[in-house]
């Protein structure tokens, strides 16, 4: 079982995405913001970070930026329908800066699955 950070802050997705994550064996905290995801890594040190990118007060982007400037190895898998319009699609971004996988929301709970367990050490 992983430790696994959900930050989104849509209530939805953070309620059906831990559900997934939770079914699949993993333990799962989340945040409905950046800042807060922030300091639950700090505190918690999860093997993995799920998070969409477009979030008020610190987006997606930011947190791969600060988390890479801290030195952590943390896999971060991002996720994101895009921006409100539905048209602006960061997720080539958040590649390039340090993301380990990125989805499209929405997303199917297999696909979520199959890449967290790809991106995580096999268990002992």
């Amino acid at each position: 079982m992983a430790r696994i950070l959900l930050i989104d802050d849509d209530d939805a997705v953070r309620r059906t995405v831990r559900r997934f994550l939770a079914r699949a064996g993993h333990e799962v905290r989340d945040a409905d913001n950046g800042e807060e995801g922030l300091r639950l890594h700090r505190e918690w040190r999860p093997d993995l970070i799920v998070a969409d990118i477009f979030m008020p007060q610190v987006d997606g982007l930011e947190i791969i930026l600060r988390l890479r400037r801290e030195q952590a190895a943390v896999p971060i898998v991002i996720i994101s329908g895009g921006d409100r319009s539905g048209t602006l699609d960061l997720r080539r971004e958040a590649a390039l800066l340090g993301a380990a996988h990125t989805l499209r929301k929405p997303c199917a709970a297999s696909d979520l699955i199959a890449i967290v367990a790809s991106l995580l050490p096999p268990p002992t």
